[in-house]
């Protein structure tokens, strides 16, 4: 009997021809996700943008905004069936690696306090808390606040 092989992980930047599955990919993830115009703008703009595949088929992306020293990762993701296997882990690792790669001393981020997975992720990753952004984020209640973290890159 031969096993079926599994395809290996690996990292790209976002092209445009990337756009519609990575909006495709956000409405299958989240209530109030990002539009396929919000992937296009950030692209268009010059921010890091990249996808996680697994052979050819985009099963995550990242969206990173760099100013001077500084990152700011606006959006991150992992397709449902990929999650709870270190994917996610894995690609922030690459992205904080882009960070560092281009001089930040520090990624900042926003999570909900409702996403306990990503906050698990971010924590045992060295984030630590600054601030609250209150309301931050739409929600099914009205509005949610934002955790502000910030992780200092050796």
């Amino acid at each position: 009997m031969s096993a079926v092989p599994v395809p290996q992980l690996h990292y790209r930047p976002m092209r445009a021809t990337d756009l519609q599955e990575v909006a495709r990919l956000e409405k299958t993830l989240y209530e109030f996700p990002w539009s396929l115009g919000n992937f296009r703008d950030s692209l268009n703009a010059g921010y890091d943008c990249w996808v996680a595949c697994e052979g050819e088929t985009v099963i995550g992306y990242a969206v990173l905004m760099i100013a001077l020293d500084e990152a700011h990762l606006l959006n991150i993701a992992i397709a449902s069936a990929s999650q709870r296997r270190g994917t996610g882990r894995a690609f922030l690792k690459k992205i904080l690696g882009v960070a560092k790669a281009a001089g930040c001393l520090i990624v900042y981020l926003e999570v909900r306090p409702s996403n306990v997975a990503a906050r698990h992720l971010y924590r045992t990753s060295g984030f630590q808390q600054i601030a609250i952004r209150p309301n931050y984020y739409p929600s099914v209640a009205g509005r949610e606040d934002a955790l502000f973290l910030g992780l200092t890159l050796r």
